[in-house]
């Protein structure tokens, strides 16, 4: 570490061991810690062992063992330097003192200068009791240096945006040639798929989605640029991006922790990856496809500790909730979970054999894929690849005594006759169809080539979902309905004189800015009744059947949509896109 001029690099940063913070300053940022309610005193005990036996600081063993997050460590160091927290707007658009600072010193004090003012230096940290990091960058910048606490997928996610030339260097090249051009052989790419920085690359990609609660991420290979999107509430989210040149060696590095065939990049491929995120367990659903620059990599992010199998929390409507849990109970038949894919079918069914396991029941699934291990449910996965298939696995499990089987999808006629076999011969039969309402169900099950006698003797009843993003109760804005929205979707029917409201999004911090923040399902269920079955037999089409199904008490997924919109949980906009309805 030198000054004026003289730039630091990576080697600058050793003497950071030989600096260890005060004993003090680490048991009054424990303390802090308890009293914002980031870790209780056993917890803290804990940590304090484990420190003892490695040697190392308290806060760092918290964070590596997953007992306190990312952000609530950086709150608490906020707390006690009395520093604010710098949010992802307080990082620059190009690179402060690059002749000074490298790119790799940066990186492994895991600091970024975000900004000059008044003669200071404003230097964003992820370890406010490093004492020799803002030393050594005062030194070589000639400035006085004011801290703040950086979050570190925010300070990771900025770094790759910053200095994207010295990602690129240190992955093609170990940090030594840095000039070299990506080869295409498989064990070059193992190679690079290996190398630190590719690992550190795709750890922070994968983080960030776990810390910002992402169901997907996308990873996109196009000529000039490799774009990386992770969906929030269904809605996908362009996030900063690595360079174009890491494409194959991230997605090597992917199919590897996935346990995929590096070798092959012309068929698709789809593997799993169970890890411990940030002291979470979650798993992830890996997909490749071949494209026209490469291969595109979607992980479906399976975090079991955010998942609730609860109807309240689904937001599923009171009535849809007691008629499908009133139908769970029946001996026999088949029920049936709609809609498009995402929109939430299995995690119902799910919620569903959840309400009815009981070590009185044999309940059996066969799922591709297994999301989510139920304790005391026997899960089986198919493997099309080797002859076992929906149909296969329904004729095995039939012989086994079940109670109540659950089948991931019916895809064809052979899986319908076998489920229709099932549900005759005494047992209650899940399942799900991709059909854009409860009554376009029975129209699908006739067009698989099922008979409408067996669709009339088994079907229990069709619930009818999608899934719209909730308002953020933090900063929605509450208005009088307008007249034209109020006879455009007959708002006022039941409500003559009432006051109709509307709530708008408005964005905030707790909603990264987009006005949502989770969602809820809007749903209609179906039940056969006499003028249905008779419909049915006279192949009567959806829209007739769905007419029958109103005169007999059900409430259309538009409507529920509308009834959640004027109790302040989402919006008509949210309603109108998820439905598709003709407004």
């Amino acid at each position: 570490m030198t000054v004026s001029g003289v730039r630091l690099s990576a080697n600058d940063s050793a003497p950071q061991a030989s600096e260890a913070p005060a004993t003090r300053q680490v048991e009054l940022l424990a303390s802090i810690l308890v009293r914002q309610g980031q870790c209780d005193l056993v917890t803290l005990d804990r940590g304090r062992r484990v420190a003892a036996e490695s040697g190392q600081r308290l806060d760092q063993v918290l964070l590596q063992l997953g007992l306190v997050t990312e952000r609530g460590l950086a709150e608490a160091y906020a707390t006690l330097l009395g520093v604010p927290i710098a949010g992802p707007a307080r990082y620059p658009e190009a690179p402060l003192f690059p002749e000074r600072l490298t790119s790799r010193f940066l990186r492994t004090a895991r600091a970024v200068p975000v900004a000059v003012e008044q003669d200071m230096l404003v230097l964003a940290v992820t370890d406010a009791l490093d004492q020799f990091t803002p030393s050594a960058v005062a030194a070589a910048t000639a400035l006085a240096v004011r801290l703040e606490i950086a979050v570190p997928i925010e300070l990771e996610a900025a770094f790759g945006r910053l200095y994207p030339e010295g990602e690129a260097a240190e992955a093609a090249s170990g940090g030594g040639d840095g000039g070299e051009a990506l080869e295409e052989d498989a064990e070059r790419l193992k190679d690079l798929a290996s190398e630190a920085p590719v690992i550190r690359l795709v750890n922070q990609l994968i983080g960030r989605a776990v810390e910002t609660h992402a169901s997907d991420i996308h990873i996109e290979p196009f000529e000039d640029r490799l774009r990386v999107r992770y969906r929030y509430d269904g809605v996908l989210h362009e996030a900063e991006s690595p360079a174009a040149r890491l494409a194959p060696a991230i997605i090597s590095r992917v199919k590897i922790m996935s346990k995929l065939d590096i070798a092959e990049r012309r068929l698709p491929q789809d593997g799993r990856i169970k890890l411990a995120v940030r002291g979470t367990e979650v798993d992830f659903r890996v997909s490749t496809t071949p494209t026209l620059y490469g291969e595109k990599l979607v992980l479906r992010v399976l975090d079991r500790s955010s998942v609730v199998f609860d109807y309240e929390k689904l937001g599923l409507p009171a009535h849809v909730v007691q008629a499908w849990t009133k139908a769970l109970e029946l001996p026999n038949g088949i029920l049936l979970v709609t809609g498009p894919t995402g929109s939430g079918k299995t995690t119902t069914l799910y919620t569903g054999l959840t309400t009815i396991n009981a070590v009185s029941r044999n309940i059996v699934t066969v799922e591709d894929p297994i999301e989510y291990q139920l304790g005391g449910i026997n899960q089986t996965q198919i493997k099309p690849q080797i002859g076992l298939n929906f149909a296969a696995m329904l004729r095995s499990i039939l012989r086994q005594d079940p109670d109540v089987i659950m089948v991931g999808e019916i895809r064809d006629l052979e899986t319908a006759q076998i489920a229709v076999q099932a549900a005759l011969t005494g047992h209650l039969v899940l399942s799900t169809l991709h059909t854009n309402s409860a009554s376009a169900t029975i129209t699908r099950l006739r067009d698989l080539g099922l008979e409408d006698y067996l669709v009339t003797a088994v079907l229990r009843g069709v619930l009818a979902q999608r899934l719209v993003r909730r308002l953020c109760d933090a900063c929605k804005r509450e208005t009088d309905a307008p007249p034209e929205l109020i006879a455009r979707f007959g708002l006022a029917e039941g409500r003559r004189g009432m006051r109709l409201k509307l709530w708008h999004p408005v964005g905030c911090s707790q909603c990264r800015s987009t006005g949502y923040r989770g969602r809820q399902a809007i749903a209609e269920f179906l039940q056969p009744d006499a003028a249905i079955e008779h419909l049915i037999f006279s192949k009567a089409d959806h829209m007739e059947i769905e007419k029958a199904a109103v005169a007999n008490g059900m409430v259309t997924m538009f409507q529920a949509g509308l009834e959640a919109a004027l109790a302040g949980t989402t919006t008509i906009e949210e309603v109108v896109r998820s439905i598709r309805a003709e407004a």
